[in-house]
């Protein structure tokens, strides 16, 4: 028997009228963009779907956060301090909306160069086998030695090493994140794989003090994630493993106390949604009444316009 196509005519229709829909002119649609308008009249004009949706709504939980005097916690990766966004973090961390700042081990050795000598991130290619990759002599040695000193004070790896650069009067020690940390009082705290950083090659290297440093920083960070609830918000920048573990099992742990934080927002911003950040930052920790966010686009255009957006919130 051969098939012959449908006969349509006995399918059923309704007016449009009754049909829910998802995107309305009224309420989805983009505004009118102008010469001259604030970033906070832009954000405001911007379609109310998808990317520009959740960008504004992580701006509304920090600017609630502050208002609210609950934490706002950035966690980032090395690249983010590789697009020079130090001084954008900074205009945050001093107007105290940051309230601490997490990073991984490649992060605070590209803070530290920075400080240092204005410069950062070697060419990896060209040097690598001739064996001289991660061998600058300044960077093992001092990084290793801050963290020494710090770990017999028992202070953590991110504020050893904050205030080894302010101590030592790093000459571009103005454009640091843990100088910054450490001048303000605010936790910053750095989270290390070992053998995955530069210093981990240099005879300074003692393991003991490395895992030492790291692990005061991890419950470091453990209490400011116990503060979140209520309120508070957590924004995973350019880590795609590191930090979304580490949020994870310090989640775990504060729940495991009692403390049973809750109401939060969380956000991911990178260039690519990975697999970790996602499950770890956006979907797990939020199933109860928090709320995750992903925001993807290049750090170096999509930070200054999230660091504007809440200044221009803030002050307005």
């Amino acid at each position: 028997m051969k098939i012959q196509p449908i006969d349509l005519s006995g399918v059923t229709t309704y007016p449009i009228a009754e049909r829910k829909n998802k995107v309305s002119l009224q309420h989805d649609f983009a505004g009118d963009i102008t010469a001259g308008m604030s970033v906070s009249a832009l954000l405001s004009a911007l379609p109310n779907q998808l990317g520009s949706e959740s960008l504004n709504a992580v701006i509304n939980a920090v600017v609630k956060a502050r208002d609210k005097d609950k934490p706002v916690v950035i966690a980032i990766g090395g690249h983010v301090i590789k697009c020079g966004l130090q001084p954008v973090l900074r205009q945050l961390i001093d107007a105290g909306i940051i309230t601490a700042v997490a990073m991984n081990g490649s992060a605070s050795i590209h803070d530290y160069e920075i400080s240092l000598i204005g410069e950062t991130s070697e060419d990896v290619g060209a040097v690598l086998h001739c064996g001289t990759f991660g061998m600058a002599e300044e960077t093992g040695r001092d990084i290793n030695g801050a963290l020494k000193a710090g770990v017999a004070e028992g202070i953590g790896y991110g504020e050893a090493l904050g205030r080894f650069i302010v101590e030592n009067r790093n000459p571009h020690r103005e454009f640091s994140l843990l100088a910054a940390c450490y001048n303000k009082g605010i936790p910053a705290t750095v989270h290390v794989a070992l053998g995955t950083d530069i210093i981990h090659q240099h005879p300074d290297c003692d393991g003991a003090i490395l895992g030492q440093a790291t692990f005061t920083d991890f419950r470091l960070f453990t209490s400011v994630v116990s503060t979140l609830g209520n309120g508070g918000v957590f924004i995973n920048i350019g880590s795609a493993v590191i930090m979304p573990e580490v949020f994870l099992k310090a989640l775990s742990i504060t729940q495991n106390m009692g403390f049973h934080v809750d109401g939060f927002t969380t956000a991911n911003f990178d260039m690519t949604q990975h697999y970790r950040p996602l499950q770890n930052v956006v979907k797990r920790p939020t199933a109860g009444d928090s709320r995750g966010l992903t925001i993807t686009g290049h750090h170096e255009i999509m930070i200054p316009l999230l660091t504007a957006g809440i200044l221009d919130r803030i002050k307005a």
